[in-house]
């Protein structure tokens, strides 16, 4: 009898296992339990490690010669136009003033664009979510399951990057849609008031959220009279009030980046809007230099923002030097953060890949490397293709072929659009 209840068992068992697994991963059923898996395993990992106190020290200049150059290949970021690179230091540069520069025609003080389908975001799903709000103001006939199927193909993806939002409104769409850094107030409201709402990548704490993280919200509204915005946010509600001062806090740790989707034949009316920030040098250079003034007017955590947007706006000006001693700055000033007193953005780098660009094309592989396998190593799970892929590109050059060639293997495992990354994967794999 009791060798026959244990064969019974070990037949029900795999089946119970197997009826589990089934289960969990039904759409329905995954939808409502992935979070709060996630969440559980999150927590016993940070609790275990505290992620805060995986602290990456830059080891700057060092004989660091790849083993073989790495050719050139198509970026994982929009093509920048040619600049003469901005001086690595917050002064005497030769950039513009982070004034108004667009004509001051007066707009209401008060709009309200209507016409938004709001949607809760799905685990994980933020930045498609918030991206197929923005396309429903335009009557575009899809939901979050739409975008996300382009935009993250592993639902384990952390991250959504503007460039890939916008390449999915201009090659899957009819609209056009664009992206650009160095926002202010005023130009959220030349937006709203000219009848396009406003895509904004911001930092975000609190409501039930572990520490800070990244988030994105669609701006819809403003009101001059109660200083605030109005978003349609995916994680918190509809038409959730923002203050002009909350707004311009929190979307300076993206470096006040915004995405504008428009028909094609408005695109007129766009640029007449950003003025000349239509050119993307230009707004490179004019965001580098808001960025330097803030270095000298914020503290703390904010300032160590600025240093990190000042790297990143660099990047995109092609000054790796200079952009590499300003994350240099970015790190040292992270370190000295009291964890106890501030609430650190360990999760930086998920979002931002700008140091993984200056470093690399600085020639500091071994910083590369050393800052990817800090960021892998400190995440509830290893689910960042960038990650993966710079920390590929550094092995190469210092001669680990084996390991590039394991590191892009998951990059592209965990997201199978990631095109960049199987580039550089066939390209090793075939000796090139």
């Amino acid at each position: 009898m009791q060798r026959r209840r244990l064969l019974i068992a070990l037949l029900v068992i795999p089946v119970m296992v197997l009826l589990a697994a089934f289960l969990y991963n039904y759409p329905p059923i995954n939808e409502r339990l992935a979070w709060r898996v996630d969440a559980w395993k999150a927590k016993i990992k940070y609790t275990l490690n505290p992620p805060e106190e995986a602290l990456f020290i830059p080891e700057g200049e060092q004989d660091q010669t790849p083993a073989a150059a790495i050719p050139p290949s198509p970026t994982p970021l929009p093509p920048t136009a040619a600049a003469t690179p901005a001086a690595p230091g917050p002064t005497d540069t030769p950039l513009p003033s982070p004034t108004p520069t667009i004509a001051s025609t007066p707009i209401p003080d008060k709009v309200n664009l209507g016409g938004i389908t709001h949607e809760f975001q799905k685990w994980n799903n933020c930045g498609p979510a918030n991206l197929s709000m923005a396309l429903s103001y335009w009557k575009w006939n899809g939901d979050q399951r739409d975008t996300a199927a382009y935009l993250k193909p592993n639902q384990r993806d952390k991250n959504v990057m503007p460039y890939e939002m916008v390449a999915f409104v201009n090659e899957e769409t009819e609209f056009n849609a664009l992206w650009r850094v160095g926002g202010d107030l005023d130009l959220l409201k030349r937006f709203i008031a000219a009848g396009f709402p406003v895509l904004v990548e911001k930092g975000f704490e609190g409501a039930g959220f572990d520490g800070w993280m990244g988030h994105y919200e669609v701006i819809n509204a403003y009101d001059d009279s109660r200083q605030r915005f109005t978003a349609q946010d995916s994680f918190i509600m509809e038409n959730l009030p923002v203050s002009y001062e909350d707004m311009e806090k929190y979307w300076g740790h993206f470096n006040y980046t915004y995405i504008v989707v428009y028909y094609p034949v408005r695109e007129d009316e766009v640029m007449a809007i950003l003025g000349p920030h239509a050119g993307e040098t230009y707004n490179y250079q004019y965001a580098a230099q808001k960025a330097s003034d803030e270095i000298f007017t914020l503290e703390g955590r904010a300032k160590a923002f600025a240093w990190f947007n000042r790297g990143t706006n660099l990047v995109y000006l092609d000054d790796y030097a200079g952009a590499a001693a300003a994350y240099d700055e970015y790190f040292a000033l992270y370190a000295s953060l009291n964890p106890e007193e501030v609430n650190i953005p360990w999760r930086t780098i998920w979002y931002q890949t700008g140091p993984y660009w200056a470093y690399f094309y600085s020639g500091r592989y071994y910083d590369v490397l050393n800052l990817a396998t800090t960021t892998i190593d400190a995440a509830s799970e290893p689910a960042i293709e960038e990650t993966w892929f710079w920390r590929a590109l550094a092995k190469e050059a210092l001669g680990d072929i084996d390991g590039a060639i394991a590191d892009l293997s998951e990059a592209v495992k965990l997201n199978d659009h990631f095109d960049i990354g199987w580039y550089h994967l066939e390209r090793i794999q075939g000796g090139g």
